[in-house]
């Protein structure tokens, strides 16, 4: 047994068990592949996949304890580089951010811009995409940190810090009805509601806020960005309610903004990232420059 088996069996689960796309990976012939599983399968005394032909279809159940104990292995041979790579030089590296379009255009622009005035060295790449998207790039090591709403929280292999919490708002036309009188659950049920897809920007509290009553939203329009929500208030298609940050008092002046803290629970944005995975000294600086941002922005 070696790490080059070790890291055969990574890639193999990432690739759905592909033989060929794992040969092309590790850059070895396929037959090279089929020839390390048959060593690494003899030595254990018992197979490791499920196979239908020479195709391998799935993992037997010690497959699946073994790719637990793999996932371990592979985690410490990257804390490893990445502490080597920290010790010699801590302002050099990548950060990988996953997060979706709400905390990218409108919390994370002030910190990210203060953590490259401190960090010139560290590059940043930033990929968008939704909570079980971003969940699925901190376990394949695609993100280092992940900075959302939903979903993280329920996954026990992530350490999951609070950022801030934050309130919905109504955005409406001028002269809409809702732009003046008092708001409540039942006035903002009269009107089409244009707000975001389940599983993004706080969208479980907007359902939360109307469980327990005989009303029922009616959505006629959902999305993942606050940008397409406002687009289609504007076209006059219905109610809009967005994180009351992404209201824009300059780019929005054309709407009016009504808050519904008193309506609807507030959310909290959170900071995860795995357990067990080292994080380099300039990626815990961050975080920091995540938690004085949120206190700037809510306080």
């Amino acid at each position: 047994m070696n790490l080059s088996q070790i890291e055969l069996l990574r890639i193999l689960q990432e690739n759905e068990f592909s033989l060929s796309r794992a040969a092309e990976k590790m850059h070895i012939v396929q037959s090279a592949v089929s020839r390390q599983l048959q060593l690494f399968e003899a030595e254990l005394g018992s197979p490791i996949y499920e196979r239908q032909g020479k195709k391998l279809i799935g993992l037997t159940a010690l497959g699946q304890r073994i790719m637990a104990e793999v996932a371990i292995i592979n985690m410490a041979k990257n804390n490893i580089q990445t502490i080597a790579a920290d010790f010699i030089d801590s302002n050099q590296g990548v950060l990988h951010i996953a997060t979706t379009h709400t905390q990218a255009k409108y919390f994370l622009p002030k910190p990210i811009l203060r953590f490259r005035e401190k960090y010139p060295g560290v590059r940043i790449y930033m990929v968008e995409a939704s909570p079980e998207q971003l969940i699925n790039k901190l376990h394949t090591r695609k993100a280092d940190i992940a900075i959302c709403t939903e979903k993280v929280g329920e996954d026990s292999d992530l350490i999951v810090n609070p950022c801030y919490e934050w309130h919905h708002a109504v955005v409406v036309p001028k002269n809409h009805p809702l732009s003046v009188g008092d708001i409540s659950l039942k006035r903002l049920a009269s009107f089409p509601i244009l707000t975001y897809s389940f599983g993004f920007t706080g969208r479980s509290n907007i359902e939360t806020a109307f469980k327990n009553t005989a009303m029922e939203l009616d959505i006629i329009l959902a999305a993942a960005d606050t940008d397409v929500i406002k687009t289609y208030v504007r076209l006059g298609m219905g109610v809009g309610i967005i994180a009351g940050m992404a209201y824009d008092p300059v780019a929005d002046q054309d709407l009016v903004v009504r808050d519904l803290s008193h309506l609807i629970p507030s959310s909290r944005t959170k900071i995860a990232y795995l357990k067990n995975n080292y994080l380099p000294v300039y990626t815990q600086h961050f975080m920091d420059e995540l938690l004085i941002a949120a206190k700037e922005l809510f306080h």
